[in-house]
């Protein structure tokens, strides 16, 4: 068998490749940078990450950094031995060579061996090897003999769904709905050439969906450049408006401002007057004030003050004009802003018809099952026996009650599904970190 040994300080778990830019979370474990983001990228909506190996939890996303170039150096801790990759191709050799083996090309089911391009030959050109049935050499020669009594597997057990040989029938199997492997494969490839109809089908009509997305994304990038084309063209025009209605304001300031000018020069000149005329009577007043007639005294005039230029309304004509320009902005953007619809004017499904749009293929993860429940169908169905049935141990494999989970996460806008079930049964919904050890809250399903 050939296993894959991944080591913390070389390999990324993710990617079972070498790290690249490896950065350790909280938890102590190691894995490439982009391999984690991509991997904690499905949990955003939830907001809880977790480590893909040991299951620790993270609230909230942890904050990614490199690790120092040094990847060399003794590992925290050794990841225990995965399982073997069953379906992976792998190099077998000839069992019929002498000294240096050559690579097989085929394998027998009958002789139970591989055999290179040389030793081959007799199984095609004797009539003792008629009966004997040759396919392409897998590497995997092993998985074709029953485990229990050492025979090639040729027959199909449709009660169990398992490949089983004829000594099964006898005992294991007695009793049985049994098939040969021809016939068994028939069948399925027929459900499979429909499913794979059904599966083109709707490939079509998603590519038809996606070419009318991106021609209506096309339509609304064009109207949004033309809108804000429009919109830099019409605010550029604003702004030499109001250049030029500045230019005038201040050309009128300076104008009125040259005319208080003037206006003040002619007051000063003329108080300038005044004042010599003042003096000049200023000498004549103190012989009034010496004089005894009271009438003459009461006589004097009096100095007239001229009141000074004010610019008020000049300011006051700039700060309306701000404010007039300020309430137009608001009134058009309080117009543009109600011809955008919100995500909550998107009108939900209604219909079955228009649930089946979002819905979604479901398949039951055998690694999770409970040991009284058996699945069959292609995993989309579970039955719960009262016998128990053996499954190899895993770590995400319910213990102390009657589940299973899916494979597919869900994890996205809106997701539909609908199940057939007979008896009782119930269906909840859970995060990948749901406990399952124990009998517990911590580990049994929200019911819905």
């Amino acid at each position: 068998h050939r296993y894959s040994v991944i080591l913390l300080n070389l390999y990324c778990p993710l990617c079972a490749d070498a790290l690249r830019d490896p950065v350790t979370i909280p938890c102590g474990d190691t894995y490439c940078l982009e391999c984690i983001k991509i991997y904690w990228d499905q949990f955003d909506h939830m907001g809880v990450y977790s480590c893909p190996q040991c299951r620790a939890t993270f609230t909230p996303r942890p904050v990614l950094r490199r690790n120092l170039p040094d990847v060399n150096h003794e590992p925290r801790r050794q990841l225990p031995e995965l399982m073997p990759f069953p379906y992976m191709h792998r190099e077998s050799y000839c069992d019929f060579c002498v000294g240096r083996r050559n690579k097989a090309v085929k394998s027998c089911l009958m002789c139970l061996a591989y055999y290179c391009e040389t030793h081959v030959k007799p199984h095609y050109e004797s009539s003792t090897f008629k009966r004997h049935k040759l396919v392409d050499e897998t590497g995997h020669l092993d998985r074709k003999i029953c485990p229990h009594h050492e025979k090639g597997l040729e027959l199909f057990c449709r009660s169990d769904q398992m490949c089983i040989c004829v000594l099964c029938t006898v005992r294991e199997h007695r009793g049985h709905n049994i098939a040969s492997a021809e016939e068994e494969r028939i069948e399925k490839q027929k459900i499979l050439v429909v499913t794979q109809s059904e599966v083109q089908y709707i490939i079509q009509e998603r590519m038809k969906e996606l070419q009318e997305l991106k021609h209506n994304v096309d339509v609304l990038k064009s109207g949004a450049q033309r809108a804000q084309a429009e919109s830099d063209k019409t605010f550029h025009e604003m702004l030499q408006a109001v250049e030029r209605w500045k230019a005038e304001i201040n050309q009128m300031i300076m104008a009125n401002m040259q005319a208080a000018m003037g206006q003040a020069d002619g007051y000063v000149e003329r108080l300038e007057q005044e004042i010599m005329e003042l003096q000049r009577r200023d000498a004549e007043l103190r012989q009034i004030l010496e004089t005894e007639d009271n009438i003459h005294f009461l006589q004097v005039p009096a100095v007239l003050i001229n009141p000074q230029f004010s610019f008020g309304e000049m300011s006051k004509t700039a700060i309306d004009m701000k404010e007039h320009l300020d309430d137009i902005c608001k009134k058009e953007l309080s117009k543009i802003s109600k011809t955008v619809p919100s995500r909550a004017d998107l009108q939900e499904p209604k219909t079955r018809a228009d649930f089946l749009r979002y819905s979604c293929k479901m398949t039951f993860d055998p690694n999770t099952a409970y040991k009284e429940l058996v699945m069959s169908d292609g995993n989309q169905k579970v039955t719960r026996k009262k016998t128990v049935h053996f499954y190899p141990d895993h770590p995400e494999r319910f213990d102390g009650f009657s589940q299973v989970l899916c494979k597919e996460p869900l994890s996205g806008f809106r997701f539909y599904w609908e199940a057939e079930w007979t008896g009782e049964f119930s269906i909840g919904v859970a995060y990948r970190s749901i406990s399952r050890k124990g009998k517990n809250s911590h580990s049994l399903l929200v019911r819905r």
